[in-house]
């Protein structure tokens, strides 16, 4: 018997362009088929390396969150404990979806991994770029949020907050893996 997949959006920011050199400053995360079901957390950095540019697209400071960010390891730990609330490890899997997935998927598996020594996602992430150019069999350029959005009729936009993003992902996906479904595209 094949476990459910528990599909969660995942969307982070950070302070610049690697792990571990740069700091991943917020995390948001829901539920795509319930994205009620959140997950946010701003954290404190682990470094004070930061790509001007990263934090004026987040308005995010380094200042401001070493004062009231939660440290790395509380952050984590409490974003593993929720994951595994919304999956019954016995008949589920939580399944990492992401918008660029590889950008934020090397963040948080680093910190899973320096702060809680594992990752409740195991070794993969779902792209929604990738998933799109597969579905739509467009070309990799095309594989913009907006060009998404455009197709499936979304509702929600960016805006570089973590937990709006990943809501917004959700229902990126939501829609997408709909319109596959009701298209016939494999």
């Amino acid at each position: 018997m094949s476990k459910v997949e528990v599909f969660i959006s995942v969307d982070i920011e950070a302070s610049g362009p690697i792990p571990g050199e740069y700091s991943m400053l917020s995390l948001g995360a829901c539920l795509v088929d319930a994205p009620q079901r959140t997950f946010s957390v701003a954290l404190a950095p682990i470094s004070t390396n930061f790509e001007p540019e990263a934090l004026a697209v987040t308005g995010l400071s380094l200042e401001e969150l070493t004062l009231r960010g939660t440290p790395a390891e509380k952050a984590m730990a409490d974003f593993a404990t929720w994951v595994r609330s919304v999956c019954d490890e016995a008949e589920s899997i939580p399944v990492f979806v992401g918008l660029n997935a590889p950008f934020d998927w090397s963040f948080v598996n680093y910190y899973f991994h320096r702060f809680t020594g594992s990752n409740p996602f195991g070794f993969s992430a779902l792209d929604i770029k990738a998933y799109f150019m597969g579905a739509t069999g467009c070309h990799w350029q095309d594989t913009k949020s907006s060009a998404i959005a455009n197709l499936v009729r979304a509702t929600l936009a960016g805006n570089h907050d973590a937990l709006h993003d990943a809501l917004y992902q959700a229902e990126l996906f939501r829609l997408l893996r709909s319109n596959v479904v009701s298209t016939g595209v494999n």
